[in-house]
């Protein structure tokens, strides 16, 4: 009895630790080096790396309660480990809205505009010259880059304009239908009582570079009622913020979530959108930020959990039946950045779990800068956001 304890609690310590293995032995599966024997070793002993990269059996849904229980574990920590080329999350310079030529065009017309209006509304107030940037955010009244839907848009096109997949998984065609994604209703009853929209954070202790040890209202906290406020006293919602802190076992966090989750939702059954922000975290110093309006602006991610294991399918204990919402709300909100602020948004990041998404049909996982990005710069990205979400759901 106390063996089999003793073995199930060393193959549970090992296989979190060992997780990020499976990227490095890719290579090896491809015919590269020694990759056999370690695969074959690892396969016998940690049950999570067995279950994702296994080929598929008929009676996988008599995976064992211990290899269920760590992959409902794992989500916690996995969404900083990326099996994935990092820059696959970013647009190339060959990218539609991010043109080199656009760009230049872009700024040439802001340039111009706020010259004009700076120097229309001195003459109206005949006040003298404002100082040269003011600091403040003006959300853009029209698209900079316009998406010409007419075109043929088919799985590959999507995909390579839209979506970094990660190796865990795959972007089932089923789901890339543009019909399905662009044209789906998302709009927000805001004439309901009460709250329509949910933010917490299930990374509650992410912070910044210059973030103040102990003050909750530097961290990812602090951005997420920056956004709330938003949200609300500019767009008209009515945003709950929830600011519980569930990563204080970072493994366990989606797990530890879930329960209050649940109860917040069931006693406001009028909520319909729920986001949960957290910040990314990068190699390295690199910093994901832009000039936007004369500001320091963080960039950000939308980021999607679709359930489903690249080898083994569908993963039925983190079972989603919103996959496709999901999807549609990324989608759409991804378009409007890339429209309104070309350059804003990374490539939208698919994973294998399911990040809690399946609470709502409109359920949204936002990576909102990462590590290395300054306060500032992700109190600036809080209003290009929230005007972006107000574009969807209004």
């Amino acid at each position: 009895m106390f063996a089999d304890y003793l073995s199930g609690f060393l193959n549970d310590c090992m296989a979190r630790q060992y997780f990020q293995i499976p990227a490095f032995l890719e290579d090896r599966e491809a015919g590269a080096g020694n990759g056999g024997n370690m695969e074959r070793f690892l396969s016998g002993q940690f049950l999570l790396y067995r279950y994702l990269t296994a080929d598929a059996e008929p009676d996988r849904e008599k995976e064992d309660a211990l290899t269920a229980e760590l992959v409902r574990r794992q989500e916690g920590s996995d969404e900083d480990v990326k099996n994935i080329d990092e820059e696959k999350l970013d647009y190339g310079d060959d990218a539609l809205h991010i043109e080199n030529d656009i760009l230049k065009e872009i700024e040439r017309e802001n340039s111009v505009n706020q010259e004009e209006e700076s120097e229309e509304t001195r003459e109206e107030v005949n006040e003298p010259e404002a100082e040269e940037n003011t600091g403040t955010f003006t959300a853009a009244a029209y698209p900079a880059y316009t998406y010409d839907w007419s075109e043929k848009w088919d799985y590959e096109a999507l995909v390579s304009n839209f979506y970094a997949v990660d190796n865990s998984t795959l972007l089932r065609e089923q789901y890339v239908d543009l019909n399905r994604l662009l044209y789906q209703d998302l709009t927000v009853t805001q004439e309901t009582e009460g709250p329509q929209i949910l933010i917490y954070h299930t990374h509650a202790s992410e912070a910044f570079i210059d973030s103040v040890p102990g003050d909750a209202s530097t961290t990812i906290v602090g951005a997420g009622e920056k956004l709330a406020n938003l949200l609300q006293d500019e767009y008209g919602f009515r945003v709950l913020h929830h600011t519980g802190v569930y990563d204080v076992n970072r493994d366990d966090a989606y797990n530890a979530s879930l329960p209050n989750l649940e109860e917040i939702l069931a006693e406001n059954p009028t909520i319909e959108v729920v986001i949960d922000l957290h910040r990314d975290a990068v190699s390295g110093d690199r910093k994901l930020v832009m000039d936007l309006q004369g500001r320091p602006t963080a960039r950000f991610m939308f980021f999607n959990g679709l359930s489903y294991g690249r080898k083994n399918g569908e993963i039925t204990y983190l079972e989603n039946p919103y996959i496709q919402e999901n999807l549609a709300l990324s989608f759409q909100v991804q378009v409007a950045a890339n429209e309104y602020y070309p350059g804003i948004a990374r490539k939208i990041y698919l994973k294998a779990y399911r990040y809690n998404m399946h609470l709502r049909p409109k359920s949204m996982l936002i990576e909102l800068g990462a590590q290395n990005n300054t306060v500032e710069e992700i109190m600036n990205a809080c209003e290009p956001l929230a005007h972006i979400l107000s574009i969807v759901l209004q």
